[in-house]
């Protein structure tokens, strides 16, 4: 039986999904903090938004991607601290206190969710590093607003961090020193 152009296409859409929601967790050490993505990493300080530029919460990198659609997975292994029910946002608390917040997009709160799907993830979840966390459809939100993704250590001052200069990266390669 021929199938229309749209039910191969749709065939495809849902292969890709399964294929991205089976991503593995990477083999990561307790203390490594891991590109949470295939993309490149940029320098924080040329981020438009500045409470991120100027790392007022804490030391910082950002992340960009290409994709249509991007799967954003844990940066470490640890507990979810939170996870936003409108998928912007999550934090992630390593084994050792160090407290990471990634933060998808520039204002994306005011999406309400629209762009993004958390998958499956909620509070308290122990996670692995490279584990997916919230599917981002950057086609869709870059048309409102700015995406880079930005990685924050929240508690700095507790659990100093050095990461790596920018460059390309691939998910789960380690991105601090």
């Amino acid at each position: 039986m021929l199938r229309s152009e749209e039910e191969i296409i749709g065939l495809f859409d849902a292969f890709k999904k399964k294929e991205e929601e089976e991503l593995e967790p990477v083999n990561a050490a307790d203390t490594d903090i891991v590109a949470l993505a295939d993309g490149r990493l940029i320098d924080v300080t040329t981020v438009s938004d500045p409470m991120f530029a100027e790392k007022m919460m804490g030391e910082s990198i950002a992340f960009t991607y290409d994709n249509d659609k991007v799967t954003i997975c844990s940066p470490a292994n640890g507990t979810l601290g939170v996870v936003f029910p409108t998928g912007h946002a999550f934090g992630v608390t390593m084994k050792d206190g160090t407290e990471l917040l990634v933060h998808i997009g520039i204002d994306t709160v005011n999406s309400k969710g629209d762009g993004f799907r958390v998958l499956g993830k909620k509070q308290g979840d122990v996670i692995r590093a490279g584990e997916p966390v919230v599917e981002v459809d950057l086609k869709k939100l870059s048309k409102k607003y700015e995406m880079p993704v930005m990685l924050i250590v929240t508690n700095t001052d507790e659990h100093p961090v050095t990461f790596i200069e920018p460059c390309t990266v691939v998910r789960g390669q380690k991105v601090n020193q």
